[in-house]
């Protein structure tokens, strides 16, 4: 073999294998590494079955690509910022292709925090949906990942043939980035931590994974689905049938959700007039960043209250504001918050927020002041001056400064653990923080 060919297939070989490592690589680190995912996820090329586990994967008002009685159902949590996202799009198209109406997809928002044109991107897809054209715009999106900036945006939104002022309108409309923070919720309760991220018939599969993976579990789920049409189950009725026996988060030990490093500590400030609850010398504290008017926040009060009662000598908890843009009314509730503060009152009031979040104009500020006993005139003369601003405005440049980026966060003795999480995985970081006897943790307050 001459000298030049053999130089060809070497580098062939060296490409083939640095092409395939990105291929099935998975788009979640800050630092903008791309890691390749965990091989059990699918069906490696050993043969070695793919997980079997089935997830509850709701596809709420997901935007739906196929129809309801399509015997295999793909959701897909995705990032148009994600290079590996544009490889899986083309994956994805390709499966359409070749399962037809059998195939249906469903599309959820994963913008990850260190690529700062996704959500504008995904706020502009769900608003191009509004006009009955998101999967159009979600094209567009991926064929012209790399150009993503407002007047890109709009570019693309004439292009696909919207109405561009009602675009433009809905662009501020809150419920797109409700619908943004439920879906990551979802993402991170279901151990996808990064992008792109499947659930086939509620089955796991991580990365921009060959196409072979895909079909191989593809083809089982249509086999067991197919058996249970025959056995009298509508069509419309399979998914729901597969699910209903799923488990609803990712198991403690599912390789698929790595448990955060020992040491990946962040410093976390307390100020010493933080709203909080239990010892100050406790072994372990918990920081959480929240905001009043988002859903996923208020879920978390019953998890809290658990923690109180559970671990009531070793855990303290201080609340910290991070209201959201697109929440209007959940600064002056956070300002609301403190006033009652103040008093004394505010857990009380806290409760009173978030069993009311519809009800947060300064008429039910003012009733739930009443409600839970506040002198009622000291607390309107602290909303009317702005008392609390600054304190609420100091919590936002804290959370920016140490990575929030939605509601909830938090930081158990600086670990950070993102969204309305079960009880159980504040648990398993609260005991490994225990166990520590305090060494650490005191160095994180």
């Amino acid at each position: 073999m001459k000298p030049n060919v053999i130089v060809a297939l070497l580098v062939g070989l060296l490409l083939g294998f640095v092409g395939g490592r990105a291929f099935t690589g998975s788009s979640k680190d800050s630092a903008g590494s791309n890691k390749p995912t965990v091989a059990a996820n699918a069906a490696a090329p050993s043969g070695k079955p793919a997980d079997a586990t089935i997830f509850k994967v709701p596809i709420d008002d997901s935007p739906t690509k196929g129809g309801a009685d399509a015997l295999v159902t793909l959701v897909e949590f995705s990032d148009y910022q994600c290079p590996f996202c544009s490889r899986a799009n083309a994956t994805v198209e390709q499966l359409q292709k070749d399962y037809g109406s059998k195939l249906r997809v469903v599309m959820k928002q994963n913008p990850l925090s260190f690529h700062p044109r996704a959500k504008p991107a995904a706020v502009a897809a769900l608003a191009a949906g509004e006009q009955g054209k998101y999967w159009e715009y979600h094209e567009k999106l991926f064929a012209n990942a790399k150009a993503l900036e407002d007047k890109d945006l709009e570019g693309y939104a004439e292009d696909v043939g919207l109405d561009l002022n009602r675009w433009k309108a809905d662009l501020s409309n809150p419920k797109f980035s409700a619908i943004i923070d439920r879906d990551q919720a979802l993402a991170g309760k279901l151990g996808a931590n990064g992008t792109p991220a499947f659930f086939i018939n509620g089955r796991f599969l991580s990365g921009a994974q060959p196409i072979g993976n895909f079909k191989t579990i593809i083809d089982e789920e249509l086999g067991k689905a197919e058996a249970l049409v025959r056995s009298g189950t509508p069509a419309n009725k399979v998914y729901a049938a597969i699910l209903e026996k799923g488990v609803e988060s990712a198991p403690r030990n599912n390789p698929s959700q790595p448990e955060a490093p020992a040491q990946a500590y962040r410093k976390v400030d307390v100020p010493d007039d933080a709203p909080s609850f239990g010892p100050k010398d406790a072994k372990v504290t918990i920081v959480e960043w929240s905001d009043f008017e988002c859903p996923f926040c208020g879920r978390v009060g019953p998890t809290l209250k658990q923690i109180k009662e559970t671990y009531s000598k070793d855990v303290r908890v201080v609340f910290r504001h991070q209201p959201l843009p697109f929440h209007p009314n959940a600064k002056p509730a956070a300002e609301a918050a403190m006033a009652a503060h103040e008093q004394g009152k505010f857990w009380e009031y806290h409760d009173k927020l978030f069993a009311n979040q519809r009800a947060l104009d300064r008429a039910s500020l003012e009733k739930y002041a009443q409600e839970v006993g506040l002198d009622v005139n000291k607390f309107k003369a602290a909303l009317d001056s702005g008392k609390f601003t600054a304190q609420v405005t100091a919590d936002m440049a804290e959370a920016g400064r140490v990575g929030v980026t939605g509601t909830p966060s938090f930081f158990i003795n600086g670990r950070s653990l993102v969204g309305a999480q079960p009880i159980d995985a504040f648990k398993r970081v609260i005991d490994e923080e225990l166990k520590k006897k305090g060494t650490v943790a005191a160095d994180q307050k």
